[in-house]
């Protein structure tokens, strides 16, 4: 989700969650790095996983929680963030190459 909506807050949760990275790591993108921290701020009480309170005053993190929670436990962790953010990525791009197909298979009219 964090991938999938940019998500501006103000603070940052003192305390890292379980299960995501403390400190950012080599090869990460600025945009991976974004995400944790965004995530850390979004869980608010730091056990790692975001809830649907913890969501609910970003409509488009709200709307798609249910997609993000692939193990149907009521909470989205970092790694299911991640792989929602890339399948979302993923879909957004072959959106813009079909698009862009498109406009280049179309001969322009005279």
């Amino acid at each position: 989700m964090a991938g999938a909506a940019t998500v501006c807050m103000a603070g940052e949760a003192s305390a890292t969650a379980p299960g995501t990275p403390e400190a950012p790591q080599a090869g990460l993108t600025k945009g991976e790095v974004k995400a944790m921290r965004e995530f850390k701020m979004l869980d608010f009480d730091g056990n790692g996983k975001l809830s649907r309170t913890e969501v609910k005053l970003f409509p488009r993190l709200s709307a798609a929680f249910d997609d993000a929670d692939t193990d149907k436990d009521g909470y989205v962790s970092y790694e299911e963030v991640r792989a929602f953010a890339a399948k979302y990525r993923a879909e957004r791009e072959r959106n813009k190459a079909a698009q862009a197909a498109g406009d280049t298979a179309a001969p322009a009219a005279r």
